[in-house]
């Protein structure tokens, strides 16, 4: 009961702050609608007109979830960063939950607070190329949900890595270019990139939604690479993390910012 409370409380929290500052939340959306209108220009502009249709359709599902990595993995960073300049860090250690615990609360709310964001952006993008994806939930969901988890190990390093160095927006800041990288590279292109985090998951995200194929036709192997991947690197990051807020606490660093 305390793990649904703490995970109710985050999610309320995160929905509220959207909500009371909506300006901001709008510009949000537009500008990272203005992103996908600078990729669709490109494509009709100077890409192949015999794929336009496909390159386009690969442009709207790798942009949604590029969108959705940002916020998971990079935005538990600001909150760490925020907390220790108003000096509120050190009190959520006094919760008997844990703080890896109201982390992954927070990772959690995060991307439900803003899956409705995605399915926004995402019918924006349809509604704009005319591209209309086939939205097999059946399929799509389970393989979003393992997705999301490789998502939450990074987010667990970035705030690991806050905890010690409480700076790190320049780092974030790279971070959206490897995120970009991971997304939009086909694995057709770079077999290897399967064992990355989230590269896997959009891949078969990006085959249900294009190729319009199902659970019934994914190999083992992906199956395998699907569940490694989230399992491998959710608990890599927890595991980091812990590691960092144990520096973090035998250097005293989460009294001060």
């Amino acid at each position: 009961m305390s793990w649904f409370n703490l995970i109710k409380a985050n999610t309320r929290k995160e929905v509220i702050e959207l909500k009371r500052y909506l300006p901001n939340t709008i510009a949000m959306l537009v500008t990272f609608y203005c992103i996908f209108l600078g990729l669709f220009a490109g494509i009709q502009l100077i890409g192949d007109p015999g794929s336009k249709d496909l390159n386009t359709q690969f442009v709207i599902v790798n942009y949604v979830f590029w969108y959705l990595a940002l916020i998971v993995v990079q935005d538990i960073g600001y909150q760490i960063t925020n907390e220790a300049t108003q000096g509120t860090l050190e009190q959520l250690y006094m919760s008997p939950l844990g703080q890896w615990k109201i982390m992954l609360s927070r990772l959690i709310a995060l991307g439900t607070a803003h899956f409705l964001i995605v399915v926004i952006l995402l019918l924006l993008a349809m509604l704009t190329t005319g591209q209309w994806l086939n939205i097999d939930l059946l399929t799509i969901l389970p393989i979003f949900i393992l997705t999301i988890v490789s998502m939450m190990g990074l987010g667990f390093i970035i705030a690991g890595m806050t905890l010690v160095l409480k700076q790190i927006g320049a780092f974030l800041q790279i971070l959206q270019f490897i995120l970009a990288g991971l997304v939009f590279v086909p694995l057709s292109t770079a077999p290897f990139l399967a064992f990355l985090p989230i590269v896997k998951g959009v891949d078969l995200i990006r085959a249900t939604m294009i190729d319009g194929l199902s659970l019934a036709d994914f190999t083992a192997f992906d199956y395998f690479s699907l569940f490694f991947n989230a399992i491998f690197y959710f608990l890599l990051g927890l595991i980091f993390f812990l590691y960092c807020e144990r520096i973090a606490m035998k250097k005293g660093l989460l009294a001060h910012y």
